[in-house]
């Protein structure tokens, strides 16, 4: 998938039309290429994209509704602004483009292709081939319909966590059934799994039914090039968003002397699914076991990805380079243990912990409420903390991403209050007068 290098005449880094630049992902993107000096014209999916306040950003849009008419405007800006190369951030946005490849002309879309995504998303498939290269993976069974059901009930170790296999290709189809697509669920005995599972009865198809694997997650992100690493980091999670497992609220790079024989494995993997790019390959990893169980391949740039600029393994810039100029860039070596926090969804986390403990899914996790909070507050006190959205040079995105959690919540309390002010009133009002009959004499 590299690309030809720059032609005669052309600017040594052409500018790149950007998707996505609304999340910490694409802001992150964004800080690389800009610093570099390339000109980035951005397209957030909503007005608060927080990309849209970046010093990096060359000239911002917000992408239309429809697919047809974001199409129109990528192209439009290619044209006016003498861009080369599209990138974008999220798995939806990359199985859409690999489909209108042609549409895009001359603009080359710097991403996974069609076959590579497919592997990658198909979970039954990562896994066989995370066994393939010795990796552990957690027991699975796929319920084939709702006869199904009472064998893989019958047959999993408590407890269990229900996934689907192909999340993006199955939100449509539970969002048109009136369903919500859970990212993980957890289920402690056979009813709570029937009963689970039997919600999906109508549609006809069933998440995968995974074992538990407890520990935090961890890592490997690796840039492969031919069939070769060309930039490795990793990373372990501190406290996540949901606590039982999910987005990283606070994070640690590890150095790459930790885990070798693992992230050997990992590149083994990523050359066995013949993966070209950016790539995370995720564990579960027990420290107290030293077990790591294999989890999913992230064929997609990640939630983590601050972390790993901000301690010097550029993801972004190697996409664009490799992918985009056909040269490789200078080995670059990254320090570890740097900590990087997610603030909102940290104090999201936080408040969860302290006062609605009973939403956390995973029974397992004890989670100590003075732990956390002296967790949460030491993190501000660290020397040299950094942030996922928050940098000195760059401050306008993390004010911009405050003030619009400040307006939502404003508008939820005013909400409440408009609430308990029209029950009140409903309460106080007089009741209309019923008249009554003529008395008898």
């Amino acid at each position: 998938m590299g690309g030809p290098g720059v032609a005669d005449g052309a600017p040594a880094t052409p500018p790149v039309v950007l998707l996505g630049i609304d999340t910490p992902i694409g802001l992150t993107i964004l800080r690389e290429l800009g610093e570099r000096g390339v000109a980035v014209y951005g397209i957030a999916r909503s007005p608060e994209g927080i990309g849209l306040r970046s010093r990096y950003l060359r000239r911002g849009w917000i992408a239309p509704a429809g697919e047809a008419e974001t199409l129109a405007l990528i192209r439009e800006i290619a044209a006016a602004h003498g861009a080369r190369f599209l990138m974008t951030i999220s798995e939806r946005d990359i199985l859409w483009l690999n489909g209108e490849r042609a549409a895009l002309g001359d603009l080359r879309p710097l991403i996974p292709d069609a076959a590579r995504m497919a592997r990658v998303l198909d979970k039954a498939v990562a896994c066989d081939a995370a066994r393939a290269v010795g990796l552990e993976v957690p027991e699975t069974w796929q319920p084939e319909g709702a006869h199904d059901v009472e064998r893989v009930a019958a047959a999993a170790r408590y407890p269990v966590i229900l996934k689907w296999g192909d999340p993006v290709g199955m939100s449509p189809r539970l969002r048109a059934a009136g369903l919500t697509l859970m990212k993980a669920e957890y289920c402690y005995d056979a009813d709570e799994l029937r009963r689970a599972l039997g919600r999906y009865v109508p549609i006809g198809r069933f998440p995968l039914v995974q074992g538990f694997c407890p520990g935090l997650g961890l890592g490997h992100m690796v840039f492969m090039h031919r069939g070769e690493p060309v930039l490795r980091f990793q990373h372990r999670r501190l406290r996540e968003w949901p606590p039982e497992g999910g987005t990283s609220t606070a994070a640690i790079s590890v150095p790459l002397d930790e885990h070798a024989e693992l992230f050997a494995r990992s590149v083994a993997l990523l050359r066995r699914l013949e993966w070209e790019g950016a790539a995370m390959v995720e564990y579960r990893h027990d420290p107290g076991t030293g077990r790591s169980a294999f989890m999913e391949v992230n064929g997609r740039f990640w939630g983590s990805q601050p972390l790993a600029y901000h301690a010097g393994a550029p993801f972004g810039w190697y996409t664009y380079s490799v992918l985009g100029l056909g040269r490789v860039p200078a080995p670059a070596s990254y320090r570890g243990g740097l900590r990087c926090r997610f603030v909102i969804p940290d104090t999201r986390r936080l408040f969860t912990v302290l006062f609605d403990h009973g939403a956390v899914q995973n029974r397992h996790l004890r989670l100590s409420r003075g732990r956390e909070l002296v967790d949460y507050v030491v993190d501000f006190l660290r020397p040299g903390a950094r942030y996922f959205v928050f940098r000195w040079r760059d401050p306008m995105p993390a004010l911009a991403d405050l003030a619009g959690v400040l307006r939502k919540a404003v508008r939820a309390l005013l909400g409440r209050l408009l609430g308990v002010f029209s029950r009140g009133a409903r309460r106080s009002a007089p009741r209309s007068a019923t008249p009554s009959g003529p008395r008898g004499t």
